[in-house]
């Protein structure tokens, strides 16, 4: 089979050729580059009318096959902009109709998993995406590419290329910032991670207010770029550690930043996983992506009819089904020193108190400044250790403090040796026992779902409330005995009402690593409970809380 593939999401136009091996045949694309201010939807649909024509002429010639040996036209749905979106379909629609071949919609974002997928050999990835409109962190679960972390207002090419015109760079911003803060110095701005979704808003306005300020450009491109990726690179740290999986990968429009790669290579060392980016060709928006992804699809799916061919402005990456993707089941190997290791920390044994202690040290990030390093590891230190402490005055299990060093980041404190909920709820995913156990499950969470109502009645935010951050003793019967909360790192005092509705959406998040159904059920049984704890809230106004702040994630325009 050999598909054409045509992109067209935003402001670049892409058409490429591929076979059902996966091998190339011809690509080429057009960018939009405005002469002043962002891309505009009608403009970016009237070059997309101009150039689909132009390119799949010229793919059809470098490709040295010829049009009427066409077997699929597959064209990217969404996410997008909607002009944009439909000019696309409705040229995919002429050519298949024309050719008299099937036509199959895509989803633009699974595409670029998929194409770096073919191109680097990688298996069963975190893959970080990010780009002008999406900035994601998606991995395989159950059938679907879930969305584990993603920004919360704009996204990461949104705020470079909105900085820039902001302060008379040209378009697009990135790689002029990028050549910018080589020559810069850190200012501080302001860090912004949620458990595993980040936020660049803030981090704009304030980069903003620092140009305003008559503060070096070189200076102020340096700090947001190295401020930003470093939450990029956190968060994937910290779904590798939720999701146990020993692959990143890199795609989209910004994975031309080399200082971005250089930082998550370094991440994928540490982390002792494998680091994989796609040729650059292939990491920003292109056709053959979409034809590949056309080729994929049409192996376990029909063609969609011409009437079913309608774009979908936020196609939501988790929408869609992928069963041709595979769980790689190779495991991290920590070396012998090293009890768990977590996202922003190692576990020790430590045995010069007592046996049943353990050194939490914060370990320093190589792919972090030293000035972003540094705050975070003391700030987290300090919340942690301030928080167990009150949190265990309101009844909640959390383990016993015995000493801190924050010179060294080192938090010593009691060994729990009970497993975390997330190993439980995967031991019986794989032992196909969670419908068994679901009486006893849906009784965990709902006094999960309890205990998370006082804390946030007592304005104490987990800050990364997932379950590989609750223990659980299964020896207890008490079930008020048996949940033990840890990893206060991210935590505040806060009495905001997104701060709490954000916490059980990280919760919601973390379930996505066992099958939709039970998720969803065991999620349902946390709110309810949470909300029958609460004194102020009612079931609609978290529930409609939750949402909102999950729509934010979705595609954002340029």
């Amino acid at each position: 089979m050999i598909c054409l593939g045509i992109e067209g999401t935003a402001e670049k136009t892409g058409v490429g050729i591929v076979d059902n091996e996966g091998k190339i045949l011809a690509m080429a694309g057009n960018p939009l580059i405005p002469e002043k201010g962002g891309i505009h939807p009608r403009e970016a649909a009237e070059h997309h009318s101009y150039w689909i024509p132009k390119l799949i002429k010229e793919v059809i010639n470098d490709s040295g096959i010829k049009l009427n040996e066409i077997d699929l036209i597959s064209f990217s749905r969404g996410p997008g902009l909607g002009p944009a979106l439909r000019t696309v379909a409705t040229a995919s629609r002429a050519l298949a109709l024309s050719l008299n071949i099937p036509i199959i919609g895509v989803n633009h974002c699974v595409s670029h998993v998929e194409i770096g997928k073919l191109d680097t050999g990688a298996i069963d990835p975190v893959t970080l995406y990010v780009s002008g409109g999406n900035s994601q962190i998606i991995a395989y679960e159950s059938g679907k590419y879930r969305i584990f972390g993603e920004t919360l207002d704009i996204a990461i090419g949104n705020c470079l290329d909105h900085f820039a015109r902001e302060c008379g760079l040209s378009h697009p911003g990135g790689p002029i910032i990028e050549k910018l803060a080589r020559k810069g110095n850190y200012i501080d701005l302001p860090y912004s991670v949620k458990g595993m979704d980040f936020s660049f808003s803030g981090l704009f306005s304030a980069a903003i207010r620092g140009f305003k300020a008559g503060l070096s450009i070189e200076d102020i491109c340096f700090s947001l770029q190295e401020t930003a990726f470093s939450s990029l690179v956190e968060v994937c740290e910290r779904t590798l550690s939720h999701t146990n999986k020993t692959e990143i990968m890199l795609c989209g429009g910004v994975a031309a930043n080399s200082r971005l790669r250089e930082m998550l290579a370094i991440m994928a060392q540490e982390h002792y996983s494998e680091f994989f980016i796609p040729k650059i060709s292939l990491c920003g928006d292109n056709g053959a992506m979409i034809a590949w992804m056309g080729i994929l699809t049409s192996k376990y799916f029909s063609a969609d009819t011409i009437e079913n061919t309608n774009v979908i402005q936020k196609y939501r990456t988790d929408e869609v089904e992928v069963p041709w993707a595979k769980i790689n089941n190779k495991k991290i190997v920590l070396p012998k020193n090293i009890l768990n290791k977590g996202a922003e920390a190692n576990i020790i044994e430590n045995n010069y108190l007592n046996e049943n202690t353990i050194d939490k040290i914060r370990i320093a990030k190589s792919y972090r400044i030293k000035e972003i390093d540094e705050k975070l590891r003391i700030q987290r230190t300090k919340n942690e250790t301030k928080l167990l402490s009150n949190v265990k005055k309101l009844g909640i299990k959390t383990p016993i403090l015995y000493d801190v060093n924050l010179n060294k980041k080192i938090i010593s404190m009691e060994k729990i040796p009970y497993p975390t909920l997330k190993s439980h709820l995967i031991i019986n995913k794989n032992l196909n026992k969670l419908n068994i156990n679901d009486r006893v499950n849906l009784e965990i969470f709902s006094k999960i779902g309890e205990k998370i109502a006082i804390l946030h009645e007592n304005k104490i935010v987990h800050g990364d409330l997932t379950i590989s951050n609750i223990l659980y003793n299964f020896n207890e019967k008490n079930f008020d005995k048996s949940i033990i909360f840890i990893d206060f790192g991210l935590g505040k005092y806060s009495n905001l009402y997104e701060d709490k509705a954000d916490d059980l959406l990280q919760l919601k998040k973390s379930l996505q690593i066992i099958p939709e159904d039970l998720a969803k059920k065991y999620f349902e049984k946390t709110l309810i409970s949470y909300v029958n704890s609460s004194k102020n809230l009612n079931y609609n106004q978290i529930k409609n809380k939750i949402k909102e702040i999950e729509n934010r994630g979705r595609y954002h325009n340029i």
